[in-house]
């Protein structure tokens, strides 16, 4: 009987877990923006497509869907083209590379939301650092409020969020970087490909499943990311520096089927950003 089965057995447990913590929540997800729920969570009824209508129609889903995209963006891009450098300067042998790769891994360990709350006290308008020290040294003559407005609070937040992001992505280059083999540094070499021209035919090529790799897990983090954006603005003001995960939050206040709608066209947003990277990419290409 168990042979009948194959290996069913064996991945019923991971199949039955998925569907409970992945396949369930989607469902419910989906449900819920088709219904009219109070605030205290009581459903009232049908709403049919109402709440996705109501969405598309508020003023600032243009502007929040175009900043997540510009944010998912810059972030990703600058993380990964930084953890680049960052990997191969630490698959070199220098003096102190043990104690930088350790200090790497600090804004990886601490909380994000603490790292988030951590530089608002330091941008803070009367007790920020920041401000305290530009102004000792003359750069500005009165301190700023460089999270009160979205023309300073973005690059600030997207300094952040490249901050945490690095220790995952560049820690992943890295161990992509140790399974290449020396021989093949050794056989281009004797073909004549010294410098950069061994990183960009013979490295990169190389490190594409672990580009790929962090490059997506990435794009979902900094995609979906909260902790950051709703611990140092919370999206305000109003909804100017708010992504669609913090827009899905700031509606849940005054709709639970809007926001549920937007959380539905948050997690389609991801999951299309992600096919069109793969299919980009090649991913499953060995050339």
């Amino acid at each position: 009987m168990l042979a009948r089965l194959g290996p069913l057995p064996w991945i019923a447990p991971a199949v039955l877990l998925i569907a409970v913590v992945v396949l369930w929540p989607i469902y419910e997800l989906i449900r819920t923006s088709f219904l009219k729920i109070s605030t205290a969570g009581f459903v009232r009824g049908s709403a049919g497509t109402d709440k996705y209508k109501q969405l598309f129609e508020e003023t600032d889903f243009a502007q929040v869907i175009t900043w997540t995209v510009i944010w998912t963006v810059v972030v990703v891009g600058v993380t990964m083209l930084l953890s680049l450098g960052l990997a191969q300067l630490f698959n070199q042998n220098f003096p102190g590379r043990t104690v930088t790769r350790w200090a790497l891994i600090a804004p990886w360990a601490a909380s994000v939301l603490m790292t988030a709350i951590g530089f608002k006290w330091m941008l803070d308008r009367t007790a920020g650092v920041l401000n305290t020290l530009m102004m000792d040294l003359g750069i500005i003559d009165q301190s700023k409020d460089w999270l009160g407005q979205p023309g300073t609070a973005w690059p600030w937040m997207m300094f952040v969020a490249v901050f945490v992001s690095l220790p995952f992505t560049t820690y992943t280059l890295l161990a992509g970087l140790q399974t290449i083999p020396h021989d093949v540094y050794e056989a281009a070499k004797i073909d004549g490909a010294v410098g950069f021209k061994t990183y960009l035919h013979i490295t990169l090529p190389l490190l594409r499943p672990a580009f790929l790799v962090g490059f997506v897990i990435n794009l979902i983090n900094v995609f979906n990311s909260f902790p950051i954006i709703w611990g140092m603005t919370k999206g305000g003001p109003d909804s100017d520096t708010a992504t669609t995960t913090v827009y899905m939050f700031q509606l849940k206040s005054t709709d639970i089927g809007e926001s549920a709608a937007m959380s539905v066209v948050n997690f389609a947003m991801v999951v299309v950003l992600v096919l069109i990277f793969l299919k980009v990419s090649r991913w499953n290409k060995e050339d």
